[in-house]
């Protein structure tokens, strides 16, 4: 298996759009990456950045005790789009919050769209109202400029301006395992692709994700919540951790 040479976890974990919005404000670690792969995403093209974020179907090498594909086409959309480009107004189900937080937890780095533009996204549309103050607001901020300047100096691409044609980051969420579930509060694993692709004659590189996640209800829609993220970290402590999916339909347990 070919490694993504300096490609560091922390690097893969900021392309994600919770990784700023909701893990940089606990004060626990719940996010994973398996170990960097070269090539597994080969083939994707430039189209499935307009996807919907959240629809992405899981692939043969997801393993089975993640959510199967019919549970994944079954999630349900948000009512409408926000500002932000952002799907909102999830129905008030698990699967409502399911749906919310595999959309907050994708992102697209493409052309004159930054990291910037995503993690800010992510923090307006589906941060609680709790976590969203001008500290955080500024915690985020700073993690995606970091994240950026990182991605454009492993690409070999000025800090400044647009995108080389065909260069991006994406992650979308490929699988989800329920933790916990209440009529206010769901617990959740995320399972996510990351790809990268520093221009048009570039290989495309990709690794994994498997970051633990929480939603509570506010009345009106889910939201991601650093409270309830810490909730789940506890309900999790010495359990062991869904396997995450390698290329070749081979899994890894250990990170």
């Amino acid at each position: 298996m070919l490694r993504m040479n300096g490609w560091n976890r922390a690097m893969i974990w900021g392309t994600s759009g919770v990784a700023a919005a909701v893990l940089a404000l606990t004060a626990c670690s719940a996010s994973s990456g398996d170990d960097d792969t070269e090539g597994a995403g080969k083939g994707e093209k430039g189209g499935a950045a307009s996807a919907p974020r959240h629809q992405t179907k899981p692939g043969s090498s997801v393993p089975d005790e993640w959510a199967g594909s019919k549970q994944w086409a079954a999630l349900p959309r948000g009512k409408r789009t926000d500002s932000n480009g952002n799907e909102v107004l999830f129905p008030h189900t698990a699967e409502g919050a399911v749906s919310m937080l595999s959309a907050a937890n994708s992102t697209t780095v493409q052309g004159s769209r930054d990291m910037v533009d995503e993690q800010m996204g992510v923090y307006d549309s589906y941060l609680a109202a709790a976590d969203q103050t001008p500290t955080n607001k500024e915690k985020v901020k700073q993690r995606a400029i970091q994240t950026d300047a990182a991605l454009r100096e492993k690409f070999g691409i000025p800090a400044k301006g647009d995108m080389p044609p065909r260069a991006y980051s994406r992650v979308r969420t490929i699988g989800f395992k329920i933790i916990k579930k209440s009529k206010d509060e769901v617990s959740v694993y995320i399972l996510a692709r990351v790809t990268v692709k520093a221009g048009a004659i570039e290989k495309t590189h990709s690794s994994y994700t498997r970051t633990l996640l929480a939603a509570e209800w506010d009345g009106n829609d889910w939201k991601m919540s650093s409270a309830a993220t810490l909730r789940a970290a506890q309900q999790v402590e010495g359990k062991p951790r869904p396997a995450m999916a390698l290329p070749g339909g081979t899994v890894n347990r250990s990170v």
